[in-house]
């Protein structure tokens, strides 16, 4: 089965759309925490001991560094979508802003 040219994430939003500023938890973050770890990752899942659902409990693994860590496949991380795809240079930019915008809850 071959893939259609459409279905590459990257390829229609490449990394320089991404958002620049004012990244929103709630808007931004939430779906794609939702999308790619949930799964594993809710309070029903709880794989690992790791709960990401909610901004409390995010905010814990943004603050030890583990979130971006993982998700960067980062040396001395486990690399996280676990037996999934990547997520894309934009998913990850959008991460990394909120980050630097202060992890708000918002």
């Amino acid at each position: 089965i071959s893939a259609c040219y459409y279905d590459k994430e990257d390829e229609l939003y490449p990394p320089n759309s991404g958002p620049k500023s004012n990244v929103s938890f709630s808007a931004d973050v939430i779906p794609i925490l939702t999308n790619n770890c949930f799964v594993c990752h809710s309070a029903a899942a709880a794989l690992g001991n790791v709960i990401l659902e909610g901004h409390d409990q995010t905010l814990i693994y943004v603050n030890n560094g583990s979130l971006l860590g993982s998700i960067k496949h980062e040396s001395n991380f486990f690399p996280m979508p676990n037996g999934s795809a990547n997520l894309s240079n934009t998913l990850i930019e959008t991460i990394e802003v909120w980050i630097a915008e202060g992890a708000k809850n918002n």
